[in-house]
C-alpha cells in the first residue's frame, strides 16, 4: 500500500479530528482521484478517508457491521463537514494480499481466497444494513449503460464480441437470474483482504457490500487473481476452493457481461 510522508495534517481534515491526530506521523494514501486517504501512525494505525458527501455512509454502516462479525477493524468516527464525508478507522494488521509474500505461492494464494469467501458466504445476515444489494447493483450498471459507459474488457469468452447495445439487453433480459440471499464483500479483490502470515485478518473496503448474488464476489475474486498474477491459470483453484456446488457458470458470466457498464 503506497504511504508518502506529509509535513503536516492537510487542510482538508475536519476541525472534530485534527485534535485526535496532529501528533502522529501522517502519509498520504490515496489511490483514486474520488477518496482522499490518509494513515495515522498512531493507536497502532488509524485511516482516514475523505470522499464527496453521502459516498461513505453505506460503507461506514458496512464497516461497523463487518466488525460486529469479527471480519474489520472499528469505526471511530463518521461524519460529513463542507460537502465531504469523513470515516475515520482502526488498521486492520497484516499485509494485503498484493504483498509479495502472498503473490509468490498463488496455488495457496487462489486456495485461500476460495476458502475465506465461501466462510463470508455462509455467515447468516438477517440483521446487514444493506438488504438487496443487487437492486443497487442493476441500478449501478443502467445507469453506466444511460451514461454510455462500456469496458468490453470484463466480457466472459462466451460473450466476446457482443457490443454496447447487444451486453445491456443480455443483462437486462435476463436480471431475473440475480439473487439476494448471501453477505458479500462487493469488492472481492486482493487489496482488499488483508492476512498476517497467512492467516485471516480482516476486509477492509466495504462500501459495495451487503446482502446480494454471491456471484459480484465470485466474479471479483477470479478477476483480482488474473489481474495480479496475470493469468487466468488459477481461476478453477479458486473456485474449486469455494466449492463448485455453489457457482453457476452462467450468472457468473451474467456479472462479467454487466461489469463492463460499471
Amino acid at each position: 500500500m503506497k504511504r508518502t510522508l506529509l509535513k503536516a495534517l492537510p487542510d482538508w481534515v475536519p476541525a472534530a479530528l485534527r485534535p485526535r491526530l496532529s501528533d502522529a506521523a501522517v502519509y498520504d494514501s490515496s489511490c483514486s482521484p474520488e477518496a482522499r486517504v490518509l494513515f495515522v501512525d498512531k493507536d497502532g494505525g488509524l485511516f482516514l478517508k475523505s470522499a464527496p458527501r453521502g459516498t461513505l455512509r453505506t460503507e461506514a454502516e458496512m464497516d461497523a457491521y463487518f466488525h460486529s462479525l469479527g471480519l474489520s477493524a472499528p469505526v471511530l468516527y463518521y461524519g460529513t463537514e463542507d460537502e465531504r464525508d469523513f470515516l475515520l478507522t482502526a488498521r486492520v494488521l497484516g499485509e494485503d494480499c498484493t504483498h509479495e509474500a502472498y503473490l509468490a505461492d498463488p496455488a495457496r494464494l487462489a486456495a485461500l481466497l476460495g476458502e475465506r469467501l465461501r466462510a463470508l458466504h455462509e455467515l447468516p445476515h438477517e440483521d446487514c444494513p444493506v438488504r438487496d444489494r443487487t437492486a443497487t447493483y442493476l441500478a449501478a450498471v443502467r445507469e453506466g449503460y444511460r451514461l454510455g459507459r462500456f469496458d468490453p474488457e470484463f466480457l466472459p469468452a462466451s460473450a466476446k464480441g457482443l457490443n454496447m447495445e447487444e451486453s445491456w439487453q443480455t443483462v437486462w433480459k435476463n436480471r431475473h437470474l440475480l439473487q439476494s440471499d448471501t453477505l458479500l464483500h462487493g469488492d472481492y479483490c486482493l487489496p482488499n483482504i488483508l492476512l498476517s502470515d497467512w492467516a485471516f485478518s480482516g476486509f477492509i473496503d466495504l462500501g459495495n457490500g451487503g446482502v446480494g448474488d454471491r456471484h459480484v464476489d465470485l466474479f471479483w475474486g477470479a478477476w483480482t487473481l488474473r489481474f495480479n498474477l496475470h493469468t487466468d491459470a488459477w481461476r478453477d483453484r479458486f473456485l474449486d476452493a469455494y466449492g463448485r456446488d455453489l457457482v453457476d457458470e452462467d450468472r457468473l458470466a451474467l456479472i462479467g457481461i454487466a461489469e463492463c457498464f460499471g
